[in-house]
Formats: structure tokens, C-alpha cells, sequence
């Protein structure tokens, strides 16, 4: 143990036992049970106890109160049994008789402290703490522990109720694992005895008529079988099977949800899902006897299990798209098309009572379509969704939600009623339509599924979140409507459902709330991004006002529309200014003048969201290559650089690295293979012309200053990010096996300069006066000393010095005694005696 611990440990045990004191800070004890914690770990030892007496004389000092404060005896529990966690501390703790004065009958369990929460927790956790060892169980199994931590898991303190249930978990866990000598089963006397105690525990609790004791018992069986994967679970389940399956017909018993739980946690164990019959068959019988409310976690969660029996798969997605069926059904005509299933797996009427009423209307679909929306985004699916009555379903919801279906069935009116301006259901049901874009669906559902999309872009009513959704999956099905085009000839019929988007959308642009506004432009850089290529939507896109508006919209009084304005502007600049053949378009929106815009926005916008915005549309023109010649692109990253480097909002800052990172790599690939990293280029491709040449367009750019000035920047990320991109350059100009100047003697004013920087560097964020001017300045747009630079400032050691994480620091036992300092105010005298 370090010299500090030992000195600070018998000031700090002397100032908690300190009867004056009511209490102390919770987070200085927090820390304090931390520190011991590592220190049980540092010195495993009984010396621990041995070398440091005042450990045991707080401990019995502290009992020796006749009332101490709940913290202080909830923390010496916690002590008690972090310090008994090995079995050598746990005897020595023994002999003093410690652990039965605090654990034991005649402890604090009798005492009126036992009423505040802080202290069951404290003894929760301090006989928690202990647990490591079969000395541990004996001792509560002998002193009457069990019964107390049985009652406490009914405690009216959550904390302590479920840190009760862990700890029965933990403890039959460790009581099978360490002391059972033979395959166990069924029979009692196979058992150890503490287990025998747990066991009995939950049976009783199971046969018992106390709906509460079931539930704990059941929550306790799903933490076990959901946290231990031995082939001894198998014995205990075949012990308590029965009883557990008999409560899925006893209405009267509200376990059912706690029971789905615990069965999807077997499903999911190895142990069970390899047996064949009677675990699978309780499923199933689960499955159709459980509400759908209660069913739908359970069938979702075994569709994701890959190991799963496809017969009960299928019943689980039978329960999962039931109520899709049910509203399919209730609104259609007789015969003009199937519903979803082909046959139920529960009774079709407690779905319609559902669907019958307003709340359990709007959770059952809320539930159901926030399960399909998590299956339909795995790339991975057992079973095939029944794509075109699915989509059919949706559209009849959605219609349901803003009063443009009136059905013809008693119960599809009233299901109608029940969903008219739902926005909880609108918005799942958008979700999941987006989703399903990507699935197999008749084609012939095009036409209606565009009408419901344009009616909520269209309506009034559609609120700003709903509005959001409907445009995400428009969005999706306008590019699912493209690959459809190209294999049936839908173009005239593609071409008048982009003019009517671009109309809804013209009128979205100049809505006077501006979250319409804005997620009108997130809209419209999605449809550019994805259509950017197809003649008709660039034609629909250019023959709309969508692209004034757009830019009008630079000026937006609100930051958050602006920085979409600028996103859509960026990309929009692939159609108008970057193509090959860009369109005529008026004078006032040629290239000069947008970018001079943007530039603009860069330097004078006051919000922190449009500059970034503009940083990272500069970024992307650049990977996309269309910002001219090499010459062309360093004069406009050095505008951007002289710019972005005096910013203040770090993100900024961080962006315009990744611009100088974009800007390097184009420089490079300008001389080496298409898509070859300048890591792996031959040092035959890399002449000493078109290194020279590459040099002197970095150093006209001015990026050299800007990337030494980030090591130093006060935002470690961004000084990470430039050694990154300068490491990179050093690697480009000073291949593997090319000699460098480390170790070089300083003798030429270049070199002076250069160990200056060196020097600076070395000072990270405290750096002061950067040395650019004056006899000893660097000159950073001077080809030959940068080339100087990347070869003798180390860099490798910069890059481990910025990537160094801070746990060497803050998970040591010299800073949690600097915590500890710090918390509770130590005068300067303990402080010495400390350091």
C-alpha cells in the first residue's frame, strides 16, 4: 500500500467515527468506499488489517455509538464487507467478532436505524461486497441472513428491493459453483445448503397466493437465467416448471408481463433453447394465452433469436402482426383481399376489444408498430414480412389518423374514432413505412400510398415531428420509386408525383414555423443526395421556386434553418454548378456568388450551426473533387483556413482539419493511383518533382501554421486530430526507411527555428507565443523548413502525449485521495501529512 494511504487512513477513520460529527458529505464516502475498493485490490492481504489497526478500531468504534448517523453506519457496513471480500481479512474480521455485530441478529437489524433506507442498502451491499467466498455464505446462512435479505426484497425501497433480488442471485450463483461436488438435480439433497435455501425460497414463493412474492420470485429466476448460462439452471426450471406454467391460465395472478421476460431470458440461454419439447412448447403456450400487449416483447425479442425453432418463430410473428390484421379485416369489403394471416394464434376478439377502446387502441399499435419498425432495420430477417398487406395496413392506419377513411364496419369505425390526430401512432406508422421501403411490395400501391404521403405534407394539421416523419419515408419511397421506374416505364406517373412534392415542398419552405422549415431542407439535401443523377427529379427540382427559396433562406432569422439552408445550398451546387453540363440558371446564382456566400456565412454568421454547416459542405466538395486545379483549391482552402482558424466554437475548428485532410489527399492522389492511400504509394510513383510540387501547394495553402497552431489547441480532440493528418504528411515526405533529423545537430537558423517549435510543442495548450516572426520564427509557408519540420519535430511522441488517456490518472489511489482531499476541505496540516 502507498506511504499516503497509510498516512491519511487513520485521520480519515478517526474523523468519520468522530461523535460530534452528524454525518459527512455522500460523495466524499462514495469515493472513499472506491478508494478501498482499489486498495482490496492493490493488497489482497490480511496485512492489510494487520499494518493498518485503525481500520478495525473505526469499525468498532462506530458500533460502539449509541446512535450513530445512517451514512456513516451505512458506509462502515459497505466497508465492512468490501475489507471481507477475501477469506484471509474475512477470519481476521471474525475473531474480532465484527462481522456478526454488523451482519448478525444482534447488528443494526433490530435497531431503529434499520428504518432508514441509506442503511438496508448499506448492509445490501456490504454483504454483497463479501461474496466472494464460501466463509461468507456460512456465515448468513448460520446468523440468520437469509430470512432478512428474503424480506428485503418486498422493500418499499426499489434500490434496496432490487439489490436484495441481485444478491439472492449472486448467492446461489456462488453457492453452486463452489461448493456442489456432482451434477445436480432435482432432489433437495443434490443441493447445497445455502442454494437449498434460495430454492426453497422461490418455490414457496411461487405456491404462495401473495401476487407480489410471485412477481419477486419470478424477477429473480429472469435475472438468473439471464446472467448464468450453467447447465444446472436446467435442474432448478424442471423444479418450478409446473408452478410457472399454471400462471399463465390464472387470470387472477398479474405476473404475466414479468413472465414474458423470463421466458424470452431462457429462450435466449443455451441451456434452453438447445432442449427439445417442454421449454418450447411453454412458449408457445405463452404466446397465445399472454394479452398481445403483454405477448409483443416476447415475440419480437424470439424473432431476433437465431437458434429459434421456425414453427415458434412463425407463431411469434403471428402475434406480432395480429392487430395489422385485425384493422386490415375491419375495414375492408368482403372478399376484395386477404388480410394478413391466415389464422390467429390467440382469440381475434381480445384484439378487437383492444382496438375498441382509445388507450389500449393507440398502446397496442404503438407497441406492434415500434416492434415491425426494429425487425424491418435488421439486414438479417428469419422469416419473409408479408410485404403488400403490410404496406396496405400502414396506408389504412395513417388514413385512419387523419379522417380520410370512413369504413363500413361497426368496428372499423370505431377503430377510425379511436385514431383520428393519433400523433404517437402517425409517427410510428411513418417510421415503420419508411422502413419497409426496402422490402417486396406490389407495385400497384404506388399510386395510394403517394396520396397519403402528400395528404400529411400537405395538411395543416400534420404537426412539425409528424411532418418530419412523413418526409423521411417519402423521401425513402421516392428512390424506391426511381428503381422501380427503370423496369416498368412509370416516368409520366413518376414525373407528377415529383411536381406535386416540389409544390408541397415550395410551400413547406415559406412556413412561418421553422421546424417545418427546417426539416423541409433536410428533405430536400436527402432527395438530392439520393436523385441527384435522374434526369427527371434534376428536371422537377430546377423547373420549381424550391431553389430560390433555398437560397433565400441563407438569411433565415433562425440558426438551425440556416445550417440547412447551407447543407442544401452545398449539395444542391452538384446539380447547378458542378455537373458536367450544369443547367442555365439565372446570374444571380452563379458559382462566384454562392461561394462568396458561404464564405460570408464562415466569417460573420453569429451562430455556431451555419458555420460548421458551411466548414462541412467545403469538406465534401472537396472529396468529391470540385473545387478546379490543385493551384485553384489551395487558394480556397487558404481563405477557409485563414478564416476557420480564428473561430471560436472548436467544432468549427475541427471541421476545417478535416478540410485540410481532404485537401492533403487530393494533393496526393494527384500523383499516385486512382484511390490509392498516400500511405501505400510506391516511393517510385513519388518523384522528388511532384513531392516539391506538393510541398509548395500545401505551404501556399497556409496549412502548416494552422496544424502545428492545433497541437496546442486548449480541445485535446482537435491537437489528436492535427498530429494525426501531420503524421500523415511526415510518412508522405519521409518514407519508411528515410532518414530523419531527430537527433541532428542544431546549427542553421532554419534548424534554430525548428527547435523552437519543437520546444513549443512540447507545452501542449499552455503554449504561449507561437514562434512565427521574429530571428528565431518559423516560416510555415516555406517549403524547405516544413520539409525540415515533419522530419525533426517528434511527432510520434506528441501523438502518444495527446492519445494518453486520463484513467492512469483518475482511477489511481493518489487521486482519489486528491478527490477525497478536495471533498471534504482538508486543512493544509493533513494535506502535508498526506503528500
Amino acid at each position: 500500500m502507498t506511504r499516503e494511504c497509510s498516512l491519511l487512513l487513520p485521520r480519515v477513520c478517526a474523523a468519520l467515527a468522530d461523535p460530534r460529527q452528524p454525518g459527512s458529505d455522500d460523495t466524499c464516502l462514495e469515493k472513499l468506499l472506491d478508494w478501498f475498493h482499489l486498495l482490496t485490490e492493490f493488497d489482497p492481504g490480511v496485512e492489510l488489517l494487520q499494518d493498518n489497526p485503525c481500520l478495525t478500531e473505526f469499525i468498532t468504534s462506530v458500533l460502539a455509538l449509541p446512535e450513530p448517523s445512517p451514512s456513516i453506519l451505512s458506509f462502515t457496513l459497505q466497508l465492512a464487507g468490501i475489507l471481507a471480500s477475501s477469506e484471509s481479512r474475512f477470519q481476521h474480521l471474525q475473531q474480532e467478532q465484527l462481522l456478526v455485530r454488523l451482519f448478525g441478529r444482534d447488528g443494526p437489524l433490530n435497531g431503529t436505524l434499520w428504518r432508514d433506507a441509506s442503511v438496508r442498502s448499506g448492509w445490501v451491499n456490504g454483504v454483497h461486497n463479501m461474496m466472494r467466498h464460501q466463509a461468507a455464505l456460512q456465515l448468513l446462512c448460520s446468523g440468520g441472513g437469509m430470512d432478512v435479505i428474503f424480506t428485503l426484497q418486498g422493500d418499499p425501497s426499489l434500490f434496496v428491493a432490487s439489490a436484495a433480488s441481485q444478491l439472492l442471485v449472486d448467492m446461489l450463483t456462488l453457492s453452486v459453483e463452489t461448493e456442489a461436488t456432482k451434477p445436480l438435480s432435482t432432489k433437495d439433497s443434490d443441493w447445497p445448503a445455502c442454494a437449498q435455501m434460495i430454492i426453497k425460497h422461490i418455490e414457496d414463493s411461487l405456491q404462495s397466493s401473495s401476487a407480489t412474492r410471485i412477481q419477486q420470485s419470478l424477477k429473480l429466476l429472469t435475472s438468473l437465467f439471464g446472467s448464468c448460462r450453467a447447465t444446472w439452471t436446467e435442474a432448478l426450471w424442471l423444479g418450478v416448471a409446473k408452478q410457472v406454467e399454471s400462471f399463465l391460465t390464472e387470470e387472477t395472478v398479474q405476473a404475466q408481463c414479468v413472465l414474458a421476460k423470463l421466458l424470452l431470458e431462457m429462450a435466449w440461454s443455451p441451456v434452453f433453447y438447445n432442449t427439445e419439447g417442454s421449454f418450447w412448447m411453454l412458449v408457445t403456450s405463452a404466446l397465445a394465452h399472454l394479452t398481445p400487449v403483454q405477448a409483443g416483447p416476447l415475440a419480437v425479442g424470439l424473432l431476433k433469436l437465431c437458434k429459434c425453432p421456425q414453427d415458434v418463430r412463425i407463431q411469434a410473428l403471428t402475434v406480432l402482426l395480429q392487430p395489422m390484421d385485425c384493422i386490415l379485416r375491419a375495414t375492408s369489403q368482403p372478399l376484395e383481399y386477404a388480410g394478413l394471416l391466415d389464422e390467429s394464434v390467440s382469440d381475434p376478439g381480445t384484439v378487437e376489444g383492444l382496438l375498441s377502446s382509445k388507450s389500449s387502441c393507440v398502446s397496442l399499435l404503438n407497441q406492434t408498430l415500434a416492434h415491425l419498425e426494429e425487425l424491418l432495420s435488421r439486414s438479417r430477417f428469419p422469416v419473409e414480412l408479408p410485404g403488400t398487406p403490410l404496406l396496405r395496413s400502414l396506408i389504412t392506419i395513417l388514413q385512419f389518423c387523419n379522417g380520410f377513411l370512413s369504413p363500413a364496419s361497426p368496428l372499423g369505425s370505431t377503430i377510425s374514432r379511436n385514431l383520428i390526430n393519433s400523433f404517437r401512432v402517425q409517427r410510428s406508422a411513418l417510421a415503420v413505412l419508411a422502413a419497409l421501403s426496402n422490402r417486396k411490395v406490389c407495385d400497384t400501391l404506388m399510386g395510394s400510398l403517394f396520396d397519403v404521403l402528400l395528404a400529411y405534407l400537405e395538411s395543416p394539421n400534420t404537426s412539425p415531428t409528424v411532418l418530419k416523419k412523413a418526409f423521411q419515408a417519402t423521401s425513402k419511397w421516392l428512390v424506391r420509386m426511381q428503381e422501380l421506374s427503370c423496369s416498368n416505364n412509370q416516368w409520366q406517373k413518376n414525373e407528377k408525383i415529383l411536381e406535386d412534392v416540389f409544390l408541397v415542398l415550395q410551400k413547406r419552405l415559406c412556413s412561418p414555423c421553422w421546424e417545418i422549415r427546417d426539416s423541409s431542407l433536410e428533405f430536400l439535401t436527402d432527395l438530392i443526395k439520393c436523385l441527384r443523377d435522374q434526369d427527371e427529379f434534376k428536371q422537377s427540382l430546377l423547373s420549381s421556386e424550391v431553389l430560390k427559396l433555398t437560397e433565400n433562406l441563407l438569411e433565415d432569422p433562425e440558426s438551425y434553418v440556416r445550417a440547412s439552408a447551407v447543407t442544401a445550398v452545398g449539395h444542391l451546387a452538384f446539380i447547378t454548378y458542378f455537373a458536367p453540363e450544369p443547367p442555365a440558371i439565372g446570374d444571380q446564382y452563379n458559382k462566384e456568388n454562392m461561394v462568396a456566400k458561404l464564405q460570408e456565412i464562415l466569417s460573420t454568421d453569429s451562430e455556431g450551426f451555419p458555420r460548421r454547416a458551411v466548414i462541412s459542405i467545403f469538406t465534401e466538395w472537396l472529396r468529391q473533387g470540385c473545387t478546379g486545379q490543385p493551384e485553384e483549391t489551395g487558394q480556397f482552402v487558404s481563405r477557409v483556413i485563414q478564416t476557420a482558424e480564428r473561430d471560436l466554437d472548436w467544432e468549427v475548428r475541427f471541421g476545417c482539419l478535416e478540410l485540410v485532410q481532404a485537401f492533403c489527399n487530393q494533393i496526393f492522389c494527384q500523383h499516385v493511383p486512382p484511390k490509392c492511400p498516400p500511405a501505400s504509394c510506391s516511393s517510385a510513383v513519388r518523384s522528388s518533382i511532384h513531392e516539391n510540387e506538393s510541398l509548395q501547394i500545401l505551404c501556399q495553402a497556409k496549412l502548416f501554421s494552422f496544424l502545428f497552431r492545433s497541437l496546442c489547441d486548449c480541445d485535446k480532440i482537435l491537437g489528436q486530430r492535427a498530429c494525426d493528418i501531420l503524421l500523415g504528411l511526415s510518412s508522405y515526405f519521409y518514407p519508411f526507411g528515410t532518414p530523419r533529423n531527430l537527433d541532428k545537430p542544431v546549427d542553421l537558423p532554419a534548424e534554430h527555428s525548428v527547435a523552437r517549435l519543437q520546444r513549443t510543442l512540447s507545452q501542449g495548450s499552455l503554449a504561449q507565443d507561437f514562434p512565427t516572426d521574429g530571428v528565431n520564427g518559423v516560416d510555415f509557408e516555406d517549403p524547405e523548413s516544413m520539409m525540415l519540420a515533419l522530419g525533426t519535430v517528434d511527432l510520434i511522441e506528441l501523438h502518444d502525449e495527446l492519445n494518453k488517456s486520463s484513467d492512469h490518472v483518475e482511477k489511481s489511489p493518489q487521486s482519489l485521495l486528491q478527490d477525497i482531499l478536495a471533498t471534504v476541505g482538508t486543512i493544509e496540516e493533513n494535506e502535508a501529512d498526506c503528500y
